[in-house]
């Protein structure tokens, strides 16, 4: 082993943060240390100097200055030995250059001029007032072998006094020019072992001279921290706030807000998109990137070069693995839309669906083709298996996997039972809601959208409702009736999308009214379908599942409609703005209030991966003006304002949890007997039921955690940091909602836990179950169309007569076009995949491993996951019961999406600790 030798540094002069929050300074001078050279430990030069000024006295000679530690400038304690293992991730993929950089590297480590270490002890220096500090140390000698070929380890010896006290943060200084990811640093002397987490890109020196501040993993509040690191705690998070000015470069770890800017293009008429987060618009705030505006009025932000990423702080970057995952997407996304892509500009149009098989094409066939079995080893069996190697190839990149909605069923999605069994237990089962009396009313202006009272009229439902045997009156005691209403959420836009001439689409505000049967199937019993009033008429039209073939094609029409606002109010709502968008808020107030060493910044940190980056990309080209879902979705160029809209009129954080929710709309009652205080409506409501037992256990999870650090009932008041933190999420976070009276508050461990429940409950579980169902259930378009083309054929259109002569060819040409559902096909898939390096909340005991050393605390993640098995045994368990319909029937997909455990891929399973997709 390499021994390290102190180098000397003016210890009150070194620049301390963990962001480079500033312009970077000159390169200081640090001294080289040969090899070849005996090293000797600064402690024996020490030893010398006090030897040499015992006897510099007796002999009336000068003293030696020999730079003594700060606190022995007065006298000698002894000393001891404590080693630094320091463990650094390689990079997986290297090009030739960087393999030859990282040789260099290697080289530079080895001499020590890789990487500077100091050691930061939590007792005060009298001295300085400041915790006492070891010289600045380079990491010397070749990387160690560990068990993990993704890591090197290197060491570093520090000789420091008896009384230095235990270390409670280490700075380190990167020398070389490129950054470095450091995994973790263990600190082990003869009596103790100490581990300070890293998971951490070290910036170079070069693009700023700070040291960064790695704190060990004990977790403390604010009012616990030692003495000696006090001043750095608070240093830490200054250094991540930044100023709000400038342009954030690639390398820093700088969190700020700043309203939603960057969607559109104001140089370009047809991309011009209003500003979210103002008050006409609302929103939820994003991540500041500082790119320079375009224009002032509005204030729109640049948008880059076209493959230019946008700004997230550095540890928030996706890793190689996750990265090229998302490349291999789009790279799939290329090819699925290569042939739509083809047609189109070949024949200048894009080409729509005109028979069902065009559909089933889209698919990889049941047959899998194989290698011939022919011996014929000449011409022929070269040629044919050269044929069979282009068939699989164009198999493989050309098609896509059958989605597991018609996998087992093709004409499952035909049927009235399934289309209401996705209410309950498909990819958007959290608007449906208890009808609890009659009639139903808008609560929209009828001055502007006409009156307020529903077409939905109890005739309409009684009728309905007569075939099961039943009154309206019944019904409604029973608790059978049902509704998903979309009309006041979307009318104040059907006009201005109706009007759209690039990419032409059709919609209606929709009603739909369900009964739930004895039997237990939910059926849609009506649709109404609303456009904007005229003096002529009110625009609102009903619809009923007839049994003439005409009234049975129009009932299809109907229900494709009512799936395509699904889709649409899934995407940008409940997917989007009630995951995405709210979680990015919490995320850039932890990392600026909360210190690593904070335990509800520790708590919430697996919850917080990988966020920040897929909502960068999902601004760049998803929900961006002329992006994926403007072009794919509904309401085009409107999208963005209907879900700022939905933030103004809906959007509650009290509401968010999954109890609160499920009481607002009526699917269950407050019952304190009952586990989670609730009991469902409806028992078979599989989205419900399972997402009650990942709720309950993430509780319990919370409960413990809370109460074992803020054993103090006053301690939750008196945290100066949780108080920041709450406050800025609030009142910067949510700017546009901060003065609304339904935030809680937070002042004793009851409130904290409410809090942090809700949100790992919408990081984890409800970000699951609405968003890794969006292939299996959407990747078939009739199941789920995106937008439609054309309204229902009414007997006086022009279209009626083509309607009546060819129902299908008229259903088949209103879905969206070979290419826009191939490109809504190729981000569904994308989003619905895992990635090899996700990390689940089934393994959140493993990940909060590095972070705890406490063992009641592991004792907590430990039952967590222990009951997480118990979960998934559970679903696995109720997927069989033959009872529950909405589960289990010949053909149907299993309710999956809330079972914990996956294998990376798309398997319509599986809950991440993060929205990492």
């Amino acid at each position: 082993m390499f021994v390290a030798s102190p180098v000397k540094t003016n210890f009150n002069g070194v620049s301390l943060g963990r962001s480079p929050a500033f312009p970077a300074l000159p390169r200081r001078r640090t001294h080289r240390v040969p090899i070849s050279r005996q090293v000797r430990a600064v402690i024996s030069r020490e030893e010398k100097a006090v030897d040499q000024e015992e006897s510099g006295k007796s002999a009336n000679k000068p003293v030696i200055n020999s730079s003594p530690f700060p606190w022995q400038r007065s006298k000698y304690t002894g000393s001891k030995t404590v080693t630094a293992f320091v463990k650094i991730r390689k990079k997986i993929k290297e090009k030739l250059t960087e393999r030859f950089e990282h040789q260099l590297e290697l080289l530079m480590k080895a001499i020590g001029q890789g990487m500077l270490i100091q050691l930061v002890s939590e007792e005060i220096d009298p001295d300085t007032g400041k915790g006492r500090r070891s010289l600045e140390t380079p990491v010397l000698g070749l990387p160690k072998a560990v068990k993990d070929p993704r890591y090197l380890e290197f060491t570093a010896d520090f000789t420091v006094p008896f009384n230095f006290g235990k270390p409670g943060a280490i700075l380190v200084t990167n020398l070389l020019s490129t950054e470095i990811c450091l995994s973790e640093i263990i600190i082990k002397d003869s009596s103790d072992t100490i581990l300070f987490p890293g998971h951490t890109w070290i910036h170079s020196r070069i693009d700023n001279p700070q040291a960064r501040i790695i704190f060990r993993s004990q977790p403390c509040l604010p009012s616990e921290t030692p003495d000696g690191i006090k001043e750095l705690r608070e240093k830490d998070l200054v250094s991540v706030r930044g100023d709000g000015k400038g342009e954030r470069k690639p390398h820093e770890r700088i969190y700020d807000y700043d309203v939603y800017n960057d969607l559109g293009d104001p140089r370009k008429k047809e991309r011009v998109r209003p500003v979210l987060g103002v008050p006409e618009t609302p929103y939820p705030r994003r991540c500041r990137t500082g790119r320079p505006l375009v224009s002032k009025d509005p204030p729109c932000e640049s948008r880059g070069k076209e493959k230019e990423e946008f700004y997230v702080p550095r540890d928030e970057v996706f890793e190689e693995i996750k990265r090229d995952t998302f490349r291999a997407g789009r790279f799939k996304a290329l090819f699925h839309n290569l042939v739509p892509s083809i047609a189109a500009a070949l024949s200048n149009l894009d080409i729509p669906f005109t028979c069902f098989s065009d559909i089933d094409n889209l698919y990889k066939s049941n047959i899998v083709l194989g290698h011939t079995e022919s011996k014929d080893m000449g011409l022929g069996g070269f040629i044919g298996g050269f044929m069979n190697g282009i068939l699989n190839v164009t198999e493989t990149l050309l098609k896509y996997d059958t989605p597991a909605v018609i996998k087992w069923d093709r004409f499952a999605w035909l049927r009235d039972n399934e289309f209401g069994r996705q209410a309950l237990a498909g990819v958007n089962p959290v608007n449906i809601e208890l009808l609890k009396e009659l009639p139903i009313r808008s609560k929209l202006d009828p001055a502007l959208y006409g009156p307020q009272e529903s077409a939905l009229t109890e005739e309409v439902i009684a009728r309905e409702v007569e075939h099961y045997g039943t009154t309206i009156e019944k019904a409604l005691e029973e608790k059978r009736l049902f509704l998903v209403d979309y009309h006041d959420m979307l009318l104040p836009f059907v006009e201005k999308i109706n009007s759209i001439k690039e990419d032409p689409r059709k919609t209606y505000a929709s009603r739909t009214i369900f009964y739930y049967s004895k039997n237990g199937a939910l059926r849609p019993l009506a649709i109404e379908l609303s456009l904007p009033p005229t003096p002529e008429s009110e625009n609102k039209f009903v619809y009923t599942h007839g049994h003439d073939a005409t009234t049975h094609w129009i009932w299809k029409l109907a229900k494709a409609h009512v799936c395509s606002n699904d889709a649409g109010v899934h995407q940008l709502v409940n997917h989007w703005l009630r995951t995405h968008a709210a979680m990015e808020p919490y995320i850039i107030a932890t990392n600026r209030q909360l210190s690593t060493m904070h335990p509800v910044y520790k708590l919430l940190h697996p919850h917080m991966r990988y966020t920040l980056e897929i909502n960068a990309r999902a601004r760049k080209s998803l929900i961006n003006g002329g992006g994926i879902i403007e072009s794919c979705f509904t309401p085009g160029k409107y999208a963005m304002e209907l879900s700022s809209a939905a933030y103004k009129s809906m959007w509650r954080f009290d509401m968010e949890g999954l109890p609160a929710d499920l009481i607002r709309r009526g699917m269950a009652e407050e019952d304190s007997s009952a586990e989670c205080g609730v009991k469902l409506v409806i028992d078979d409501y599989p989205y419900a039921a399972d997402g009650l037992l990942i709720w309950k256990a993430i509780k319990d999870l919370v409960e413990s955690y809370v109460k074992h650090f803020y054993s103090d009932p006053k301690s939750i008041t008196s945290d100066l940091e949780l108080q920041a933190w709450w406050d800025e999420i609030k009142n910067k976070g949510h700017y546009d909602k901060k003065d609304e009276p339904w935030w809680p508050k937070l002042n004793t461990t009851q409130d904290l836990s409410q809090i942090l429940t809700n949100m790992i409950w919408i990081a984890s579980g409800q970000h699951a179950a609405i968003n890794f169902g969006q292939y299996p259930f959407g990747g078939y378009v009739p199941n789920r169309p995106t937008l439609l083309r054309k309204l229902i054929p009414q007997e006086t259109d022009p279209d009626y007569e083509m309607f009546m002569r060819n129902p299908q060819y008229s259903f088949l040409i209103s879905l969206p076009t070979q290419l826009q559902a191939t490109k809504v096909m190729a981000v569904q898939e994308t989003l619905s995949t895992h990635s090899p390096d996700e990390e689940y909340l089934i393994e959140l005991r493993e990940v909060q491993r590095h972070w705890f050393q406490d063992e009641e605390v592991v004792k907590y993640f430990n039952k967590f996951s222990e009951e997480l098995v118990k979960i998934e045994k559970t679903i696995n368990e109720r997927n069989k019961d033959k009872k529950l319909k909405n589960r289990t029937g010949a053909g149907m997909p299993p309710y999956e999406l809330l079972l914990p455990t996956s294998p990376h891929g798309v398997t319509g399973r599986g809950i991440p600790n993060s929205i990492s997709i």
